[in-house]
């Protein structure tokens, strides 16, 4: 296994115990949401400047999911469909607006 992708895997998968409040026992529920998580993420576009040329759109088999863009940037399941609804397929866009709602729920 690649170690950049196995510390990514470590580093998400201690991410989802915190987020589930640090009880112990899921770690390997953690790991294979883990797994899934940043192996999804790396067959996705990353930046508008990946998506398709003629649209500046991400392929619409390639869109986050609700689940995946809540999980992985921390808003909520609703936000997350509020800005996947209103931004379309734009994955730059999305992926800035969650920040920015994460950001300011923060301040």
């Amino acid at each position: 296994m690649d170690d950049d992708r196995t510390e990514k895997i470590r580093q998400r998968a201690y991410e989802i115990f915190q987020r589930e409040g640090g009880i112990l026992g899921n770690h390997e529920r953690h790991w294979h949401q883990a797994e899934l998580e940043i192996d999804r993420e790396a067959a996705l576009p990353l930046t508008a400047g990946d998506a398709l040329p003629e649209t500046r759109e991400v392929d619409s088999t390639d869109v986050l999911t609700v689940e995946a863009l809540a999980m992985r940037t921390g808003i909520s399941g609703d936000e997350a469909q509020e800005l996947l609804d209103r931004l379309g397929n734009d994955r730059a866009a999305i992926e800035q607006a969650a920040r920015n709602l994460k950001a300011k729920r923060r301040s």
